[in-house]
């Protein structure tokens, strides 16, 4: 065998392995591509269906696509900077965890706040002689999102054949705040002995008006470190943007050499940790 065979039999056997390995790849991020999209499926139908937030999933899904790729390509092209880009690189995974959890969160802030008067309105209805079905469905009609969403969810599960006791475990689901739990327990309760359910629910009211004016003043007495918490975390990245900017040449070792790299390691797990323990102080439950 000559030397010009030889080199065309290496020839095609790298490029059927070339071949090979890019059918391997592709076939492989298409597994990963409809894998991911049926967990983005099917989280958003649990996830955003709690919130009463409905939204074409084929949307959602190319708008979170396009965002992996144009997020990183973005602050390349305005930053010019591979740590700041790197760093970019996981905002498109985490931000939607961290904006639905901020809308749950402040849904059941929102719930909370309603609930004494809504519990108010049950023993208002219930000492009239009108029946605890009949209270909800006043309580639902007379009140506003979201925890008429949720009691009229509730009624339309029973109106489906699910029993009080299924539908109220689903409701504690989708509500697992403290308040929430307690009302719960009280039902079942009264069901049970056949207590005095209208002046159960008076004494959870107030407990729970009560229980609001000291997470107010708590609020109120903590916001400064919060305040001060959040200051702290994003001062030294904004005055380190601000160098880079005015001082690009200055501040080059610190993006572009492995010590650099190292360096802003540790302020990123410093800073992570020093507003870490300042929430953990701040925040204070009741």
């Amino acid at each position: 065998m000559n030397g010009s065979t030889t080199l065309w039999v290496i020839g095609g056997v790298a490029f059927a392995a070339v071949v090979m390995l890019f059918v391997v790849l592709y076939q492989a991020l298409g597994l990963g591509a409809r894998w991911h999209k049926e967990h983005l499926q099917e989280t958003a139908q649990r996830d955003l269906a709690d919130l009463f937030v409905f939204v074409d999933f084929n949307r959602l899904a190319y708008v979170q696509f396009a965002a992996y790729l144009l997020v990183p390509v973005a602050i390349w092209v305005i930053t010019q900077n591979p740590v700041f880009t790197a760093a970019a690189v996981p905002l498109p995974f985490l931000a939607p965890k961290f904006v639905v959890g901020f809308m749950r969160k402040r849904r059941l802030k929102a719930f909370v706040n309603q609930f004494p008067d809504a519990l108010m309105m049950l023993s208002a209805s219930l000492r009239a002689g009108v029946s605890l079905a009949v209270a909800l469905e006043n309580l639902v009609n007379e009140t506003k999102a979201p925890l008429s969403q949720e009691f009229a969810l509730m009624l339309r599960a029973q109106r489906l054949g699910a029993s009080f006791e299924d539908s109220l475990k689903d409701m504690e689901k989708r509500l697992p705040v403290q308040e929430f739990l307690l009302f719960s327990a009280g039902l079942r309760i009264a069901r049970e002995t056949g207590g005095n359910l209208a002046e159960m629910l008076e004494s959870l009211a107030d407990t729970m008006y009560r229980k609001l004016q000291v997470e107010g003043k708590i609020d109120s007495l903590t916001s400064q470190g919060k305040i001060q918490g959040l200051v702290m975390a994003a001062l030294p990245l904004l005055l380190m943007l601000v160098l880079d900017l005015m001082q690009p040449q200055a501040m080059h070792p610190l993006f572009h050499t492995m010590t650099g790299w190292i360096t802003l390691a540790a302020v990123a797990f410093m800073e992570v940790m020093g507003w870490l323990g300042i929430r953990r102080i701040t925040d204070i439950d009741v």
